[in-house]
């Protein structure tokens, strides 16, 4: 007989100053975060302030206000809605006598449960360990420190165990990053064999939970019914930590690489970012983007804005992007609608794909030709390959050859140029 996990009771803290528009939203996202973590959210405080107090997080009298609601709701952990100092976790599990965590600490967990393949695991943990190494000395009390004169002779216990602590985790954040360095050449490689086939790389960005990978799944349903390479999507904040490239290939035989990537959410911790850099990067490697952003969602406009601002962190937001709004069937609006660079579509309906697939078209299959060509007989391995490689729209068979009709690319017309007539339109 199964038992059903009991989860830990949690009050939410934040501290809204002047210049913060998007609070409620802020908060709202650290209860869904709390929620991925299995914390039951059961109390919230906040207060207004024109800064964080730098000792506590919050002032004086919050803390009492907060000591209060915690007892009230017997909740033994408290979610701080900002990156907490190593001093203000100190503090603040000193006057409180609870589990203090803070937004850096969620994410770092709902990643660390998610992560599912080697490189992911690595990223990781080195972030985990990052985020821990500045915070060790939060724990120089409970592990005894005795004051100390010269010598190790004369340290504390506590003092020695943390020097040992620092430098192992110091230790296997250089192995780890190593190890790292390895999976990162291998994924250069194929970054590398990928340009040097000239198959263009379309990115799905955006923020996490709004369809990148229910759409992904559509367009290679679509264009490969039965393949079976499809990628999981979950309706759950980063259910994709993995970069997953897949080929799609148009019935015209157009081909380009689909990539999935991590979503983005407000606040991403810097350690999580610098770890994921590698991963992240594969969206500076694209052609095009599709950002893609959840309609149905009210936050929709703060959503984009943390998609746009991350792409300009990792020095994508100069590459050309598409908007796809998702999820329109959630909502009351026409769909699939196409305006200038966007389009209003629903993946789980499979409505709007090729609305989809046009904007692409235009973006990254601008370097094709319309043209006639006669290929001497002599020369069928040259039909073949624009047979299986281009848009062949008559075929004709003459005295000296084979007559095609065909869009190609550029690079393959000059590339066998010497093998077939041009024939003039």
């Amino acid at each position: 007989m199964e038992t059903e996990t009991v989860q830990q009771k949690a009050v939410i803290v934040g501290v809204q100053l002047q210049t913060d528009k998007d609070f409620a939203y802020s908060m709202e996202e650290l209860r869904n975060l709390a929620a991925a973590c299995e914390l039951e959210v059961v109390g919230e405080l906040s207060q207004k302030s024109s800064r964080i107090n730098p000792s506590h997080y919050i002032g004086t009298g919050k803390i009492t206000e907060l000591s209060a609601l915690m007892e009230a709701h017997d909740a033994p952990v408290v979610i701080f809605n900002d990156e907490l100092s190593p001093s203000q976790i100190r503090n603040l599990e000193s006057a409180l006598d609870r589990q203090v965590i803070d937004r850096t600490v969620l994410i770092l967990n709902i990643f660390a449960e998610r992560a599912k393949t080697k490189e992911a695991q690595l990223q990781v943990e080195v972030a985990q360990l990052q985020y821990m190494l500045p915070r060790l000395t939060g724990m120089r009390e409970s592990l005894g420190r005795q004051g100390g004169g010269a010598g190790l002779k004369n340290r504390g216990a506590g003092e020695t165990k943390l020097e040992l602590d620092r430098r192992r985790i110091e230790e296997r954040i250089t192995a780890l990053q190593l190890e790292l360095q390895t999976q990162v050449a291998r994924r250069q490689i194929q970054r590398k064999q990928r340009r040097k086939n000239e198959v263009p790389v379309v990115c799905l960005v955006g923020y996490t939970n709004t369809g990148k990978s229910s759409l992904m799944n559509t367009l290679v349903d679509t264009f490969h019914p039965g393949s079976e390479k499809g990628v999981l999507a979950k309706d759950m904040l980063f259910a994709t930590l993995e970069t997953s490239v897949r080929s799609i290939e148009l019935p015209d035989h157009k081909t380009f690489l689909l990539t999935d990537t991590v979503g983005f959410v407000s606040q991403l911790p810097h350690h999580l970012v610098k770890a994921f850099r590698s991963t992240l990067e594969e969206v500076t490697e694209a052609d095009l983007l599709i950002h893609v952003a959840d309609i149905s969602d009210p936050q929709v406009s703060q959503h984009m804005t943390v998609t746009e601002e991350t792409l300009k962190a990792l020095g994508a937001d100069g590459i050309p992007a598409v908007i796809a709004y998702n999820k329109a069937d959630l909502t009351d609006l026409p769909y699939p609608v196409v305006a200038e660079n966007s389009v209003t579509l629903s993946a789980k309906q499979q409505s709007g794909i090729a609305e989809l697939i046009g904007l692409i078209r235009g973006h990254v299959f601008n370097d094709y030709i319309q043209c006639e060509i006669l290929v001497p007989f002599d020369r069928g391995s040259v039909v073949s390959y624009f047979n299986e490689h281009a848009d062949v729209q008559s075929v004709s068979y003459e005295e000296e050859g084979t007559r095609l009709k065909l869009e190609c690319r550029i690079a393959d017309y000059e590339r066998f140029k010497d093998d077939f007539i041009a024939i003039p339109q």
